[in-house]
């Protein structure tokens, strides 16, 4: 496997974030709809439902209903449902069905602009959810600015640690039904034990230390402490762990996919 020489890689790339974001527009008023309602019905769902039973919980010295504590959270995995999906089943079928990664070759871009633009779009893509999200949520009074501002940048990080973890995916199974795997093994347990629905203190010490290994842990952690203005040191642990993440596994999701496709 070689890595991925920068000096391969240009401006080009977001030709292919190009191409992408005008398919987007044509579909955009069925992208919008999921995260639009999404936060919407898990809001009725646990406010009105399991809020009632669980009442208020203590988070950092604070007092918070059930819906405050999980409102942040959805944020947090729609961004990494955008980006891992996008760049699993949708560059999949992208790059072996619809051959558009040989019609893309065909121009001045090579293959490295080619990935790294599918995983700047699956970013994007999450971006756009997380933005959307965000209005929502604030509209019904749990999230608080100026930290809400916050969750923008933080999604298109998480972005793109999710995207090319996808994409890494992508480069490993022999078939689009061999997604399941890494989902089953991979996104379900983040999606539960990453401190999405409860807090991280309330499981087993071994479940807490590997949790601490999950992306979707920092990426919850630090919406959640943006979004509610709960500050802590520990943050900062978080999002260097995320941006570390980031410039390793880009260049090694890139390199995978290179020898994918030429071997």
């Amino acid at each position: 496997m070689k890595w991925p020489n920068p000096s391969q890689i240009s401006a080009r790339a977001f030709r292919v974030w190009q191409r992408n974001f005008s398919i987007y527009k044509k579909n955009w008023k069925i992208s919008f709809i999921p995260p639009l309602l999404e936060p919407l019905f898990y809001i009725l769902a646990f406010g009105v439902g399991l809020a009632v039973m669980v009442g208020e919980l203590i988070f950092n010295g604070e007092h918070l209903t059930y819906t405050t504590f999980i409102a942040p959270a959805l944020v947090a995995v729609a961004i990494m449902y955008n980006a891992f999906f996008e760049t699993t089943y949708n560059s999949f079928v992208r790059m072996y069905y619809q051959k558009t990664f040989d019609a893309l070759l065909a121009t001045p871009l090579n293959l490295e602009e080619i990935i790294l633009g599918e995983i700047l779009w699956a970013a994007t893509k999450s971006v756009i959810a997380a933005g959307l999200m965000t209005v929502v949520i604030s509209l019904c009074g749990f999230f608080e600015c100026p930290g809400a501002l916050l969750l923008i940048p933080l999604a298109l990080l998480g972005g793109l640690v999710f995207a090319a973890l996808g994409m890494i995916c992508t480069a490993l199974v022999p078939g689009i039904e061999t997604f399941n795997l890494p989902i089953f093994l991979g996104i379900t347990p983040m999606f539960l034990f990453s401190g999405t629905f409860f807090p991280l203190q309330n499981l087993p010490e071994w479940a807490q230390t590997v949790a601490k290994f999950l992306p979707l842990t920092h990426l919850v952690a630090l919406v959640r402490g943006s979004s509610l203005q709960l500050f802590s040191g520990e943050l900062w642990f978080s999002l260097l762990y995320l941006l570390v993440a980031a410039l390793l596994l880009i260049p090694l999701a890139i390199a995978l996919m290179v020898r994918r496709i030429v071997v």
